[in-house]
């Protein structure tokens, strides 16, 4: 296993949900990971944040790990979620809901309500 992989491993499996992304979740660095985050902070969600553009192993090793070729990504319970398209989608849809809740993941379903009307 290589450094990257057993830190991204260590990563995920400390923490419930983990946003790795360019820039941070107060900071983002650019549209996609600015999109995720905002959506995890507006529905109250507590993530890890993990800026690859800080490390250039974890940045190229995220995509090795999960075989995404793009970042954001997004994980719940050490199990890969998406980027930003399926984070968007599963948001709209409820079955970013459905996942929070069978994770026993706190979110603001109120606000995830208010995403869904915004966006009908």
């Amino acid at each position: 296993m290589t450094d990257a992989k057993a830190k991204i491993q260590d990563i995920i499996t400390k923490n419930d949900v983990v946003l790795f992304m360019k820039g941070t979740k107060l900071a983002p660095q650019c549209g996609f990971s600015s999109r995720v985050a905002g959506v995890l902070n507006f529905m109250g969600v507590e993530f890890a944040d993990v800026n690859v553009l800080e490390d250039a192993d974890i940045r190229q090793g995220i995509k090795d790990f999960s075989d995404w070729p793009t970042i954001p990504q997004l994980y719940v319970k050490a199990e890969f979620v998406g980027g930003c398209d399926i984070i968007t989608e599963m948001t709209l849809n409820g079955e970013m809901d459905q996942l929070l809740e069978a994770n026993g993941v706190a979110f603001n379903k109120e606000a995830a309500d208010k995403i869904r009307e915004a966006n009908a």
